[in-house]
């Protein structure tokens, strides 16, 4: 989801005028735009970087996709038991320590000799994210009070907007100005700008209350964890040439755990995930059109810059200008979406949204084989960005117009949960997807990597458009989801 949504903790932290003085807030401000940039980069970058990183460790596309999915993997699965974690601990104590093993794993991210060790070190960037992510926001809620909390989130927006589009288009300059070998560097940055967060924060915070009757859903996090790192095993295995992990014995076994996590939902004193939220149909329905859409943008955010750096010779910073449509349109147009959503019902704004977006996805998939980046794909991601802008309002006004105000901060955590398990399930199964169409094609080297053998581009196209349509078919199943299931919220 975009950075400018409400993390599950929100709710639980209302101003305290203990937790800083007044003169110190810019500093809490300043500290929770650091973090939150650093959190929501890392997951975008990433895509630019990576066939620089697969040439430097010699990784194949299945270890590619880990470096991708081993981040995202805990966020997903962590980022409500983290909201949790700062209510019982404290808040600005649980988001430092977040801090700091973020930016301890970015260093062994920067140092990994092999693909198996940054693999291994992304994890842990992932643990420390679910804790900073959902903290980033919180602590203003916490710092600012009402009258002046509004001001002070739209900086917050704005900034982790601009930061969020701007990485990885400044790690696409460098990694073009400097060569694909200075990769590394876009992980080391993290280290002192983690510290200037971290600086910040410690100096502003007076009282960090902590409560140690509240319930940590520690049980439900493992559960979650393990099923769904079982499940994006299984799925990546489908890119490898030996099949990868009985797909049989360990995809029953991550059936058996994700059962056991809803059933364990159901039971626990403190779920990190109430489920008696999806009785609501259209809170259900907002959620499963997330995941549909959120998979295809993934999708598609994962593997075109692999197809256009390592396909068309594209460079890394021409690559990156993809990712500046979708945050300008949502910059721009999600305060107009979300005033329509109001008028029309967020259903309709929603379904729109992601048709406009399945077409430019369809686009994406006829005009591969013209591998014309600046007259063809730009255009199309403007066209995507535009659907986009559409959804992201109306979708955080139909997921809190579903439930009571007591739990929106539960459902905005949940749909922001859903938006990257979403991910990581798509950059897990479209690899498989990638490979069967490359080989299909005659391709004769591996999807993603710099390669100039012959054939390797076309057959790069061949396996982008087969995404491309799936994501396609993805956004139009959202629409139809939107259409039918999100009802307008009544007053």
């Amino acid at each position: 989801m975009t950075s400018t949504e409400t993390p599950r903790s929100v709710a639980a932290f209302p101003f305290d005028e203990e937790f800083c003085a007044a003169k110190a807030r810019k500093r809490v401000l300043f500290a929770a735009i650091l973090a939150s940039a650093l959190g929501f980069i890392d997951g975008t970058i990433v895509a630019i970087a990576m066939p620089a990183i697969r040439d430097g460790l010699d990784a194949t596309l299945t270890q590619a996709q880990w470096i991708n999915n081993a981040y995202m993997l805990p966020l997903a699965a962590l980022i409500l038991a983290g909201g949790a974690l700062g209510d019982r601990f404290g808040l600005a104590r649980v988001f430092t320590f977040g801090i700091g093993l973020f930016i301890a794993a970015s260093l062994i991210s920067a140092l990994a000799p092999t693909a198996e060790i940054l693999i291994a070190a992304r994890a842990l960037k992932g643990m420390g994210a679910a804790m900073m992510v959902p903290g980033s926001l919180a602590l203003i809620y916490r710092a600012y009070p009402t009258d002046q909390r509004g001001q002070a989130i739209g900086i917050w927006a704005s900034a982790s907007a601009m930061t969020t589009a701007l990485g990885p288009v400044l790690g696409g300059i460098f990694i073009t100005l400097a060569g694909p070998e200075t990769w590394r560097w876009l992980f080391a940055i993290n280290l002192p700008l983690g510290l200037l967060a971290i600086w910040a924060l410690r100096g502003a915070v007076n009282e960090d209350r902590s409560d140690p009757d509240k319930g940590v859903d520690i049980t439900g996090a493992v559960l979650a964890t393990a099923g769904l790192g079982l499940a994006a095993w299984v799925l990546t295995g489908l890119t490898e040439a030996d099949g990868g992990p009985d797909p049989v014995l360990f995809g029953g076994l991550a059936v058996v755990l994700i059962a056991a996590f809803l059933v364990w939902e159901r039971v626990s004193a403190h779920p990190m995930m109430p489920l008696s939220l999806f009785a609501d149909r259209s809170f259900s329905a907002a959620n499963l059109a997330t995941f549909c859409l959120y998979f295809a943008l993934s999708a598609v955010l994962f593997f075109l810059p692999m197809t256009v750096i390592s396909g068309w010779g594209v460079s890394e910073a021409e690559a990156s200008a993809a990712f500046i449509p979708l945050t300008v349109a949502i910059t721009l147009l999600s305060t107009l979406s979300g005033r329509w959503a109001d008028r029309y019902g967020p259903g309709r704004l929603i379904g729109a949204g992601a048709a406009v977006v399945a077409v430019a996805y369809a686009g994406l998939a006829l005009g591969a084989g013209l591998q014309d980046y600046w007259r063809v794909v730009i255009p199309l991601m403007c066209v995507m960005g535009l659907g986009m802008a559409l959804v992201v309002a109306p979708l955080s006004a139909a997921v809190m117009g579903a439930v009571p105000d007591a739990q929106s901060g539960a459902a905005s955590g949940i749909n922001n949960a859903v938006s990257r398990i979403a991910g990581l399930v798509a950059v897990a199964v479209m690899g498989g997807v990638a490979v069967q169409a490359y080989a299909a094609a005659g391709g004769a080297g591996s999807f993603g990597a710099l390669s100039d053998t012959p054939g390797h581009a076309a057959a790069s196209n061949a396996a982008f458009a087969r995404i491309a349509w799936i994501t396609a078919a993805m956004s139009a199943i959202s629409a139809v989801i939107a259409f039918l299931g999100i009802r307008r919220r009544t007053p």
